[in-house]
Formats: C-alpha cells, sequence, structure tokens
C-alpha cells in the first residue's frame, strides 16, 4: 500500500489491493458495462449538441444537469441499466464532465495541440479497464471487507489502517487484471525534526535531480533501459501472433501481451520506489526546499524522449512535493524560466542559451564556474529566497514563484 497523488491539498489517496472472488468479479463487470454505457452516451450527446450548434448557431449546453436528466430517462426506459447502482453512473458523468472542461479549458488558452487535453472519446469493451467511484453512499466498511452499492462485497488486502474515515473509493483493474481500490482520506501531517537547512532542485536528464548538496543529488536509473531487451522481445512476440483485422486474439497473443504488461508494470513500480526514497531522504534532511517547476511533456518531442520517460521526472517531482506536504516541509515551486542562464552568485544573465554540449557554466559578469547543473540548482534558492548567503533571505525583484499546492 502506498499514498499516492492527492485529491487536492487536504486530501491524499491510500490504494489497497483487493481479492475478488468470480462472481464479485462478474458484478464489477457488469456495473462497469452498465458505466461504460453511460459514458459513451454522454459522447454522443456532446458531439450531437456539439454539431447542432455549429449548424444553426445557437449555444446550447452539455452539462451535468442534461446528462443527469439524460441517465434518469435512460434508466426508466432500460430495464438492463436500472440493474446497476446509481452511484457510479452517475460518477462516471461527473468524470465525463471534468474532462469536457479541461479540454475546453486547454481551447481558450489557445494551447498547442500537443500539449491540449483531447476531448472525451469513446470507452471501446476490449481497450477501456474498468474503474468504478463510488461516493460515501456507495459503500461501507465492515468485518475488513469492502461493500459496494448492488450488493457486491470484495476483501481487502489491509497493509495498514487507514488513517481516518474515506469519503469515497475507487474500484479499478490494471493491465495484469488485477483489482485495487483507492480511498479518498484526509491528508495527515506527520511533523519531522528541524533540519535547518534548505535544498534547491533542478531536474535534468543526464541525473535526473542535481541539489545543492551533492549528497542528495538522484542519478539516473535507467530502469527502462535495464529492462528495453525483455521489452522488445515481447514486442517481436505480440507482432508475430498479432490477429488480422475483426478476428480474436490467440492464446499466445494474449500470453505476450499479459507478459510485456508485467514488465511494464515491475518499470513503474521501480521507478515509483526509487524516487519515494530519495524523496523521503530529502525531505528528511531539510526544512525548505526550492524545486524547478519543470513541465517534462515537451521533451516527449524531443530526441531526448526516451530517456526523459525513462528518469520519470514528474512522478518523483510529486513525489516529492507530496512527501514535503506530508511532513510539513517548506516546498517553493520556481518558475524554470532563464534558470540556466543566470548566475546564482551575482543574478548576472548569459546573452544567449547554453547549448546542451556546454556543461560548465562560466558568468561573464563575475568570472565564477561552476557546474551548469549546480548553478541551476543554487539559482533556484536564490528565487525561492533561500539562499543561505542572502543577509536578507528574499528573493530577487523579479523572480517567478508559486506555493506548492
Amino acid at each position: 500500500m502506498t499514498p499516492t497523488e492527492a485529491e487536492d491539498a487536504g486530501h491524499a489517496r491510500w490504494t489497497f489491493r483487493l481479492r475478488v472472488s468470480s462472481a464479485a468479479r462478474s458484478a464489477l463487470m457488469g456495473e462497469w458495462d452498465q458505466c461504460r454505457w453511460v459514458w459513451n452516451e454522454c459522447v454522443a450527446k456532446s458531439k450531437a449538441v456539439h454539431l447542432c450548434n455549429k449548424a444553426t448557431g445557437q449555444k446550447a449546453t452539455c452539462g451535468p444537469a442534461q446528462l443527469d436528466k439524460m441517465l434518469t430517462d435512460a434508466r426508466k426506459a432500460t430495464p438492463w441499466l436500472r440493474e446497476g447502482s446509481s452511484v457510479p453512473q452517475q460518477q462516471i458523468i461527473r468524470d465525463f464532465g471534468k474532462s469536457r472542461a479541461k479540454a475546453h479549458k486547454d481551447i481558450r488558452e489557445r494551447l498547442p495541440m500537443r500539449q491540449r487535453a483531447g476531448m472525451p472519446k469513446w470507452k471501446t469493451k476490449r481497450e477501456a479497464l474498468p474503474t468504478l467511484n463510488y461516493t460515501r453512499r456507495g459503500f461501507r466498511l465492515k468485518d475488513g471487507r469492502l461493500h459496494l452499492a448492488g450488493g457486491i462485497a470484495v476483501t481487502v488486502v489491509w497493509s495498514r489502517d487507514l488513517p481516518a474515515e474515506p469519503s469515497s473509493v475507487r474500484v479499478y483493474q490494471d493491465t495484469l487484471e488485477h483489482w485495487y481500490c483507492s480511498f479518498v482520506v484526509p491528508a495527515e501531517v506527520q511533523p519531522l525534526p528541524e533540519a535547518g537547512r534548505a535544498l534547491g532542485v533542478d531536474w535534468g536528464v543526464k541525473e535526473t535531480a542535481t541539489t545543492t548538496s551533492d549528497a542528495h543529488d538522484l542519478p539516473h536509473a535507467g530502469h527502462g533501459r535495464k529492462a528495453k531487451e525483455k521489452l522488445s522481445r515481447y514486442d517481436r512476440m505480440m507482432a508475430r501472433r498479432k490477429p488480422a483485422k475483426g478476428q480474436a486474439a490467440s492464446k499466445g497473443y494474449r500470453e505476450a501481451k499479459r507478459l510485456r504488461a508485467k514488465a511494464h508494470k515491475k518499470i513503474a513500480r521501480q521507478r515509483q520506489d526509487t524516487g519515494r526514497k530519495w524523496a523521503k531522504q530529502v525531505v528528511r534532511d531539510h526544512d525548505a526546499l526550492a524545486v524547478e517547476d519543470f513541465r517534462p511533456k515537451f521533451l516527449a518531442r524531443t530526441t531526448m524522449a526516451r530517456k526523459a520517460a525513462d528518469a520519470a521526472i514528474g512522478a518523483t517531482k510529486q513525489a516529492l512535493i507530496e512527501m514535503g506536504r506530508k511532513h510539513g516541509r517548506d516546498v517553493r515551486l520556481v518558475h524554470p524560466a532563464h534558470t540556466t542562464m543566470d548566475c546564482a552568485h551575482c543574478d548576472a544573465r548569459t546573452k544567449h542559451r547554453l547549448p546542451l554540449g556546454e556543461r560548465t557554466y562560466t558568468c561573464t559578469a563575475c568570472g565564477v564556474s561552476s557546474p551548469r547543473d549546480k548553478n541551476s540548482a543554487r539559482v533556484m534558492l536564490v528565487r525561492a529566497g533561500l539562499n543561505p548567503a542572502g543577509a536578507e533571505g528574499v528573493r530577487p525583484p523579479g523572480a517567478l514563484l508559486q506555493e506548492a499546492a
């Protein structure tokens, strides 16, 4: 069990493995079929409203109120849909609304196509993995078991006790067909003793994290590179056994797909374990953290895409923020603009960008020379107002800073 990303600043998710009987599995898959049908109906209605508005010039909406009415009418007219619980069906409408709102927000902000969240798409039976959300009125915990609306009871593998009463639960299946439940509980703060030190963190590809302390640098683990040979073998197995269009997959193809998913799952867990252990050490040894608010998404279109994905910068950054919040540390997110061009000693800025091959930063104003990433990590401290050499303890004017939510 590991607490994963928070729903918001005051809540966290606690995930546990489930032991699901064959009867419970059939019931859960039945609930998912109904929720998937509701989602696809929401997609169809949204597209119909959009085309109608485009043709007539009207401004009809397709919000939660209209979709809730659609669900009520559908449950009245369809006995099969009425057999399932209304709680997960209503929640999947909420999920659809959030997904659609995020897509419209990205369009309004004129983000590039590669950075936009796409509009909600169809969930197919063979591709979409089951995910069921239940609010407090849709589940209860009794005798160590999780009882869901609709008379479904599953056994939870309690590796730890929940810190508080959960407000909602998500039941889902992963690519290995393992079932999990994820509870939302109030985030608890576990203060650590004061260490009296601050740390600047700069993200990169050569090293996942370069800090102002040599003892806390995070080298590139390369978990994906180590498993590359095994993954390539499974890819070839799938390619040889790939069924023709319209035909069912063979047993050999399904087995190769399962082995490939198992290997990817192991890599993901290795990356998570590496990131969380490093974050724990950093938070234990420092009171304040100046973290580069780096968004690694743009690296997906560069020649460094494979290595950047293997570094799992985004997941490691999130683990550091969550660990700092859990233990009451001061985590400050620093905007990454010009952090490789500024001098941490005199705050001068170079007149041109440094090429990636140039790994040493030399300031033309004060003559200080240092490794490029180490200088960037010290710039994080200066911009966050945590520079130990500063008498005032304030950030320089014009620095962009955001508190970690």
